[in-house]
């Protein structure tokens, strides 16, 4: 997995961007996460060279795009820690929220954290739409990344909120999503955003084309949203 990251990394232009030990520390972050795998479901890739590619590349990617040096990211609906993770071992002084509905998937997060020595990182155990209406995480961060299947509309309702004016919300999204991004239009204006970019990138040695949308935090977001998880869903903005 090293290699294929090293290689990747390289050809994506970041080699001399990153921290020289970062190879290493993805590597053994996939290999952590292919043995935790067997016990918890975190990812349906199962292949060490995919995971370096389809995971820690596909991430890793963000940063042609977007200076996260002494930033603040919170990675809205984690799962196994991507892209949040991924470029805290990448940008050191990034420092990041890694926000899940479920526990365990946190409290593994925290020990991988432990074993990466990895610092300026914290987990948040809550549901994305509840979580928004705390002080300190409201209007208050300088990126709220997704890498979920879930429609735009609902990303942006539940990830915007988290940025602060200025900001920018990174949606990681298959390049079909031309349709879904015209339909999210107007939630993103209601919820003080504006789409800055469509960036299409490929991925080292998968040959997998995926997409970034960048939104940008014009405004703060309406006192009302977002929603309850019932209403987000039954009626999408």
């Amino acid at each position: 997995m090293e290699q294929i990251i090293s290689a990747g990394l390289e050809e994506l232009g970041l080699s001399g961007h990153v921290p020289q030990d970062a190879p290493s520390k993805l590597a053994q972050y996939g290999r952590l996460l292919l043995e935790k795998n067997q016990d918890m479901n975190l990812t349906a890739i199962r292949e060490p060279a995919a995971v370096a590619q389809l995971h820690m590349l596909d991430c890793a990617a963000l940063l042609k795009y977007c200076d996260f040096q002494n930033k603040t990211l919170i990675d809205v609906g984690t799962g196994a820690g991507f892209p949040g993770m991924v470029l805290k071992i990448l940008v050191p002084s990034l420092e990041v929220t890694l926000l899940d509905s479920l526990n365990k998937r946190l409290d593994w997060l925290g020990k991988l954290s432990e074993t990466l020595g990895l610092e300026g990182i914290c987990t948040v155990h809550a549901r994305a739409e509840e979580q928004a209406f705390v002080k300190g995480f409201r209007d208050s961060f300088d990126f709220a990344a997704a890498r979920a299947v879930a429609d735009l509309r609902i990303l942006c309702e539940l990830c915007l909120p988290y940025v602060k004016a200025g900001g920018q919300f990174l949606a990681m999204k298959s390049t079909g999503s031309g349709q879904e991004a015209i339909a999210a239009a107007h939630a993103i204006r209601l919820l003080g955003g504006r789409v800055t970019a469509s960036e299409d990138y490929v991925i080292p040695g998968a040959g997998v084309t995926h997409r970034l949308l960048i939104v940008k935090k014009a405004a703060p977001t309406l006192k009302g949203y977002p929603r309850r998880w019932a209403k987000i869903q039954k009626e999408p903005l």
